[in-house]
């Protein structure tokens, strides 16, 4: 009888392999479904894409039982509607603290040369994780060494997630660890592609822009605006890599938004890149996000201080921010480390206007409402 147990027990590995080979072998191979002027993100050998690996990362982004204590998800700061930002100044953690900076939008976040507002260390996402995954101040999703362990037996006390770990991670044991929810995650914002804009459909010639919009398109990339000197490429950002690039480059960018001490400071806490570099010629300095869905990401800046987009044109047109009164107090517009770009911007009201319209265009519609970028929970049956 005891034989037979054990044979009954070793046909049923044997078939669980076969399965898992089986299964393995006919997942069909991960498609970008790119338009003609975009390129294939760059996506690290030990992470490669897969469907299943997209479909748990999306599950584990809705999932509040990822952060310390049950109560947030990623999405609590990355909403879908408004491109995976949350609409405010600065994100409240899973802790009630406040973080520092905006959440930023996730979309075509595959693209980004550095993460986050201003690290030059962060190269890829899952690096970038560990930021709001781990970081003690400010606390965002509160994973720490004590609490790590409760949150992956949440996970594994999921008999779905245990299985589907499980087949998609099956030299790793266990399947469910911190690792390797990372390496899901990533893959899920990873796939985040916007690429189906007015603008977009515009480049493949199956749409018009209106007149004002044509008008603020030109101004957008003339040496008048000097838009598109930092906001460049088909992601609107000057640090976009793609899969084929050797060479990486970083910029960051100081814009005249503060000047709290007469001498070019930044807000202590907030002061971009020198708060790593510790240059003095980096203080302010902040990566460009992308403005693909900027207009649906308000408010605007690392630390969401300029309420929408006719303030930020303004700002920009006036070569810098005034600040008459406050801790803040101070000339923005003669910040020494200022983007020597920015004095060069020449627009008038009216012009103003018609870049905000093209702004507009860059809004992806199908990216927003997209059922596959949802919460699983909600998606239909």
């Amino acid at each position: 009888m005891k034989t037979n147990s054990w044979l009954f027990a070793l046909l049923l590995l044997l078939l669980a392999g076969v399965m898992y080979f089986f299964w393995a072998a006919h997942e069909p191979a991960w498609q970008w479904h790119l338009p003609a002027h975009f390129s294939e993100p760059r996506v690290p050998a030990d992470n490669p894409m897969s469907e299943a690996k997209f479909q748990l990362g999306r599950a584990l982004f809705y999932d509040k039982r990822v952060s310390g204590n049950g109560t947030l998800a990623c999405a609590g700061c990355h909403l879908q509607s408004i491109a995976f930002t949350d609409g405010k100044a600065v994100a409240t953690g899973s802790t009630g603290m406040l973080t520092g900076r905006s959440a930023q939008g996730l979309a075509n976040s595959a693209y980004h040369t550095t993460y986050t507002w201003a690290n030059f260390s962060l190269a890829t996402l899952e690096r970038q994780m560990l930021v709001p995954l781990l970081g003690e101040f400010p606390v965002e999703m509160g994973l720490t060494d004590a609490n790590i362990p409760v949150m992956l037996k949440r996970l594994s006390d999921d008999a779905d997630y245990a299985q589907r770990f499980a087949k998609i991670f099956p030299n790793s044991q266990p399947a469910i660890n911190l690792e390797n929810v990372i390496k899901a995650i990533a893959t899920f914002q990873r796939g985040l592609i916007s690429a189906s804009s007015k603008y977009d459909e515009f480049l493949a010639q199956r749409a018009s822009l209106s007149a004002q919009e044509e008008r603020g398109r030109s101004l957008f990339f003339s040496e008048q605006a000097q838009c598109s000197q930092c906001h460049s490429g088909f992601n609107f950002t000057d640090q976009t890599t793609v899969a084929s690039d050797t060479k990486f480059a970083t910029p960051f960018h100081n814009t005249g938004l503060y000047n709290v001490d007469g001498k070019g400071g930044f807000p202590e806490g907030n002061r971009g890149i020198f708060e790593l570099s510790n240059k003095p010629a980096d203080m302010g300095a902040f990566r460009a996000p992308s403005l693909r869905n900027v207009a649906v990401t308000a408010p605007y800046m690392h630390d969401g201080s300029v309420a929408d987009l006719p303030s930020v044109l303004k700002f920009y047109a006036g070569h810098g921010r005034v600040i008459s009164s406050g801790a803040n107090q101070g000339d923005g517009r003669a910040n020494p480390f200022k983007d020597e770009r920015i004095a060069h911007i020449n627009l008038d009201d009216a012009e103003q206007a018609d870049v905000i319209a093209f702004l507009r265009t860059l809004t992806d519609e199908k990216f927003l409402t997209n059922p596959r970028f949802s919460d699983p929970k909600n998606a239909p049956h």
